[in-house]
């Protein structure tokens, strides 16, 4: 008689990004399931709760060196095979690292612009490359419970609409969706499906001042703009802080569930986008129907432009 155990394999999320939101609560809906957890953030001092139920942490800044990077995997699988685990082949990358500088185009220094895009966008290409080589060497011991790999980036409801006061927040999960699109043609045949997750406004303290996640200009030009659609925008900004309709931890039932093939997504393929809440919907609704409107309004000068 075999003595081989029954139980299925458990999945491995390398989750970049776990400090709070929707990092933190993948993560703690992943561990609730019995997969193991890798959970880094620049600093993870504060991740004890994670740790107390099994998870690995490490302290990773994803705009590191592509060396830095890979020992972060290394040094993750290689706890997790020391663990009560006794797994290390990671299966799920997510990459929910993140940040929106708040403010007028024309107020933001060179600096800001640059390390918001550092952060938001070059980071999680970065990750994503040397994630990408990560699964490809290891082949099938790097597929998850539902046969494959999965790597996660993050977009937003700013994916699909742009506004004042969050200009550069917008460009840069636009750039981050339509590379998880590019991505996703490019890997499905190693096995790898990918996925750019969109959620609409959800209670993660995204918006809490102090927290990291909003960071307003230095100089934001208030007086400038006191009456101006920016202005209007930084006062729903503060009026929707911890008033969004998002449920965060439903929301990370949905994105693990998604991510496995399971539960509500059981029978389903991994989705290229992700969007999540109904106002993230009404969103990508309204730009479907205007996008449309342009189109039929301009198509003959539009496409006069082609040789005969």
């Amino acid at each position: 008689m075999s003595t081989r155990s029954s139980t299925p394999k458990p999945n491995v999320w390398f989750i970049a990004g776990a400090s709070s939101g929707f990092g933190k609560r993948i993560a703690l809906e992943a561990l609730s399931r019995g997969d193991a957890v890798i959970a880094t953030s620049r600093r993870t001092a504060g991740l004890t709760d994670l740790e107390e139920r099994g998870a690995i942490l490490l302290d990773l800044d994803v705009t590191s060196d592509d060396a830095t990077i890979r020992a972060a995997f290394t040094q993750g699988e290689s706890a997790l095979l020391g663990s009560k685990w006794k797994v290390h082949h990671i299966t799920h990358f997510v990459n929910a690292a993140g940040y929106i500088l708040e403010g007028p185009i024309e107020a933001a220094s060179q600096k800001e612009v640059f390390d918001s895009f550092n952060v938001n966008v070059l980071g999680i290409m970065n990750m994503t490359k040397n994630q990408i080589a990560w699964i490809r060497k290891r082949g099938q011991t790097a597929r998850g419970a539902a046969g494959r790999s999965v790597i996660a980036n993050f977009g937003s409801l700013g994916s699909w609409r742009g506004g004042p006061a969050f200009a550069y927040y917008a460009a840069a999960k636009w750039a981050v969706s339509g590379f998880t699109e590019s991505l996703a043609t490019e890997v499905d045949e190693l096995g790898i499906d990918a996925c750019v997750i969109e959620p609409g406004y959800f209670r993660t303290g995204f918006l809490n001042p102090g927290g990291g996640h909003r960071i307003v200009m230095q100089d934001p030009l208030d007086v400038a703009y006191k009456d101006t659609k920016v202005g209007n925008v930084r006062e729903q900004l503060e009026y929707v802080d911890n008033q969004q309709p998002g449920d965060v931890v439903k929301g990370c039932k949905v994105i693990v569930d998604a991510l496995t093939r399971s539960g509500s997504a059981q029978g389903k393929d991994v989705p290229v986008r992700l969007p999540l809440g109904q106002d993230c919907v009404d969103v990508i609704e309204d730009k479907m129907a205007s996008t449309k409107a342009l189109i039929d309004d301009w198509r003959a000068i539009i496409t006069s432009t082609d040789h005969e």
